[in-house]
């Protein structure tokens, strides 16, 4: 939102300074981006041309002298057509910055010439586009004073970044109210003196679509004469960076700018009929006045004639009923529109406008008719001409009894607020005199006797976004001062804090650090898929799908994190990078409900990006990635996350997106699946065109059992045996459906105390062990803890070791 200081002083009597004003705009919540201080504009001076000779070697060219005021004339080589002795106008002296056509001016030589500075165009001042000729003043226009302060282009421009919670603030008017309720000078009024017309408005009106349009006003205005606006408006229009049109186009911006209310005005002479506020015909379209043609659906609110759609409702008008200076009769339309409908329209069709900027946000509906009026008025004193009666349309307003409802059919909210409030959730001290008058000058209006700790109000029309006592807190505290908020040092407990973190949250950062640890690149992906790859990845319930997704493939919830990170591998490895090893901890959705949101960490690995590293080396070509780099990847990820790994089940084959006889499962018991891992089927791989050798894994944390709670945090004592450790071998014929780890977890069950440990190092299939056989060979560590074992230990602690395995699996000892 953009103002000019002198627009700001129409509706605010105050003697603060810029500075004072913008410091206080950012202090009450109406941030300031930028001030434009025209500091660009206070080197040019009027001068006086004395005279002007003709150029001694170019037909076009003049030579001037020019006096500035200091009574030493000035030589100036000028192309100029209008130039000429006695001219007054704008001159720029070398160092001067001249911002139309953006250059440095020094002195230079034009044709054999020296030229000390140059008169200046109204483009090359950014003032309009002409620049047939230098800038003609009057001549009485005062010689060597500022040209910026004699033409009031001095007027420092004010920027504010506005929240979506104020409309009220879209305007000038609501910009001074704030400031005036902060005590920095007096609100002028803004009321607006009806305009009495004659007869009725001979376009009538129909809503057809009450719930797209609560109100419309109309009234038409005969006799125009449409022609430039006054210099003042064109000014204040083009220092907020708009362009002007006409008297007739810029009354109804200068209204947007000057109280945040959007009109529109017909050429009346261009409208067929009667007008029509309805809902657009799918497929119906609109040349507009961007000189764009839209396509319109049936959810788009639109005013039409009898010759079709003339306008887009709340966003923008129809290039057809436009005004030029040809119009001399013109219709008027002040309307409120649906914002969540604007919004939407706006949005799907592109349109970005300072009316959808306003009625998106929530236009003050009391505001509706004396903005007709305001724009009446003004259409009279520029353009001349005699309106018509208005012609006011409203929906059928419901009220219950006791509820205040406007002129308009707007249905005032009231607030309860107890005083002591602002004191409980702000910290600051505001008496209840006080904090009545703050919120009386913001326009809020007690009721009753206003008596007690707790005051009722009615919200004022212009405040949408005030709907409980913590909004109101909020005004009270905004005005009376942030900055009067002490600070306050955090309190200090002498006992040690509990842990803040939940358990799924320290989980979630241990696995992040595992997985990088080992190499990986975390990754954050979208939450939402094509429905394609949900499909592929057990998703794709209806539930799971979005009713606005942001792009067309993008329009279901993710039941799996691996088709993001697969294509993330693929995107790196389209740019260059094949051996990519990307992890990612995050959400994904299993339905609709809270609970069905699990915690997932995930990663694929792709080409050579094994755990070593990837590429070449000087001792030969890394391997491709497998299934065993996914699992190593799973079990560090549930490791870091506390889960009992020595106590885990590893079952062949995974979920269909897997190869079935490369990949494998985590269980905790027969029922708790804790991880998937392994390498992509190549159908998934072709469905989510992904290319390349690729491994992943997927680690559901939040199915890990929650630790038992331990009576001390201290570390147990270290106990170090002082007897030698021995090793050995063992090798057993198994069925060949037998997983290692089954085996190895049945010989270290056979003695806890005295086995520490247990690992594979050989597997054999052959002819000579049997059909459908294979051969294990295991290593057992045996740590004596209490003396040393003799032979017959040894051999009782093998006998128990062969016997178990053949109870849990089968397997005898190969001979």
């Amino acid at each position: 939102m953009k103002f000019t200081l002198s627009w700001l002083k129409d509706h605010l009597e105050t003697d603060a300074t810029l500075d004072e004003i913008v410091d206080k705009l950012t202090m009450i919540g109406l941030e300031v981006e930028e001030v434009d201080d025209k500091a660009a504009l206070k080197p040019f001076v009027i001068a006086r041309v004395l005279s002007a000779e003709k150029h001694p070697d170019a037909d076009k060219l003049k030579v001037l002298s020019v006096d500035t005021g200091d009574g030493k004339p000035i030589q100036v080589v000028c192309g100029a057509p209008n130039a000429r002795a006695g001219l007054v106008g704008a001159f720029a002296a070398p160092g001067t910055y001249v911002p139309g056509i953006d250059v440095t001016l020094s002195v230079g030589r034009i044709r054999g010439v020296e030229s000390h500075g140059m008169m200046c165009s109204e483009r090359e001042l950014q003032l309009s586009d002409e620049h047939d000729g230098i800038i003609d003043l009057p001549e009485d226009a005062p010689v060597g004073t500022a040209f910026a302060a004699y033409a009031t282009l001095d007027d420092p421009v004010i920027e504010i970044g506005l929240t979506p919670n104020r409309p009220d603030a879209t305007g000038v008017h609501g910009i001074a109210r704030d400031l005036a309720a902060a005590g920095l000078g007096t609100l002028k009024s803004g009321a607006v003196e009806p305009v009495a017309g004659e007869g009725e408005c001979p376009a009538r009106l129909t809503i057809e679509a009450p719930d797209l349009c609560p109100g419309f006003a109309l009234r038409l205005v005969r006799g125009v004469k449409n022609g430039l606006s006054p210099k003042w408006m064109q000014q204040r229009l083009i220092a907020i960076g708009l362009r002007p049109i006409n008297a007739l186009v810029d009354i109804t911006n200068y209204i947007t700018f000057d109280r945040g209310r959007p009109l529109h005005v017909f050429d009346a002479a261009k409208v067929k009929g009667n007008l029509t506020v309805r809902r657009a015909g799918a497929g119906e379209k609109v040349l507009a006045l961007d000189e764009n043609e839209y396509e319109l659906t049936d959810e788009m609110c639109v005013i039409a004639d009898d010759n079709g759609v003339e306008s887009i409702a709340g966003i923008m008008g129809g290039e057809h009923s436009g005004c030029d200076e040809a119009t001399t009769d013109v219709l008027v339309e002040s309307a409120l529109w649906d914002p969540s409908n604007v919004a939407s329209t706006g949005r799907e069709l592109g349109i970005i406008t300072d009316a959808r900027y306003r009625f998106e946000r929530g236009a003050d509906p009391e505001f509706m008719v004396p903005g007709l009026e305001l724009a009446t008025r003004m259409v009279l004193d520029l353009c001349g001409g005699a309106p018509s009666e208005t012609q006011i349309v409203l929906g059928t307003p419901t009220s219950t009894e006791g509820e205040i409802v406007g002129k308009t059919g707007h249905h005032y909210k009231e607030v309860d607020f107890p005083i002591s409030e602002t004191r409980r959730l702000t910290g600051l001290d505001v008496g209840r005199d006080e904090s009545i008058a703050i919120l009386t000058r913001l326009g809020f209006e007690p009721k009753g006797d206003a008596k007690g700790d707790t005051v009722r109000f009615v919200v004022p029309s212009w405040r949408p976004d005030i709907d409980g006592k913590a909004d109101l807190v909020e005004e009270v505290m905004r005005i009376h001062g942030v900055e009067k908020i002490a600070s306050a040092p955090l309190v200090s407990h002498d006992a040690v804090g509990e842990t803040i973190l939940t358990t799924l949250q320290k989980r979630t950062r241990a696995a992040r650090r595992a997985l990088a640890v080992r190499g990986m690149m975390e990754a954050v992906t979208w939450s939402f898929i094509p429905a394609k790859h949900a499909e592929l990845f057990g998703g794709g319930k209806p539930e799971l799908k979005l009713s606005n997704p942001i792009a067309a493939d993008m329009s279901d919830m993710r039941p799996s994190l691996l088709p993001g990170l697969l294509a993330a591998a693929q995107r790196n490895a389209d740019r260059g990078f094949a051996d990519t090893a990307l992890f990612e901890v995050s959400g994904t959705y299993e339905g609709d409900r809270p609970e069905d949101q699990r915690r997932v960490a995930a990663g694929v690995r792709r080409g050579t990006a094994g755990l070593a590293g990837s590429g070449r080396d000087w001792a030969g070509n890394a391997g491709p990635v497998g299934v065993f780099d996914a699992k190593a990847d799973a079990l560090a990820a549930l490791e870091a996350c506390g889960a009992p790994v020595d106590k885990l089940m590893i079952e062949a084959g995974g979920p269909d997106w897997y190869h079935p006889d490369r990949s494998g499962t985590i269980k905790l018991g027969p029922k708790v699946v804790l991880a998937t891992f392994g390498e992509f089927h190549p159908r998934t791989l072709e469905a989510l065109d992904v290319t390349g050798q690729l491994a992943g894994f997927e680690v559901f944390i939040d199915a890990v059992p929650e630790p038992k709670a331990k009576a001390t945090r201290t570390k147990p004592r270290l106990d170090l045996s002082p007897f030698q450790a021995v090793r050995r071998d063992f090798a057993f014929v198994v069925d060949r459906t037998v997983e290692a780890g089954r085996l190895m977890r049945a010989a270290a069950g056979a003695d806890k105390k005295l086995i520490a440990g247990v690992s594979v190092f050989d597997v054999f299939e052959g002819a000579a062990l049997g059909e459908d056989k294979k051969s294990i060979a295991i290593e057992v560590q045996i740590q004596p803890l209490e003396k040393t074992l003799t032979d017959d230990d040894f051999e009782a602690l093998a006998a128990k070791i062969v016997e178990n395995v053949k109870k849990q699996t089968g397997g005898m000892l190969r001979g």
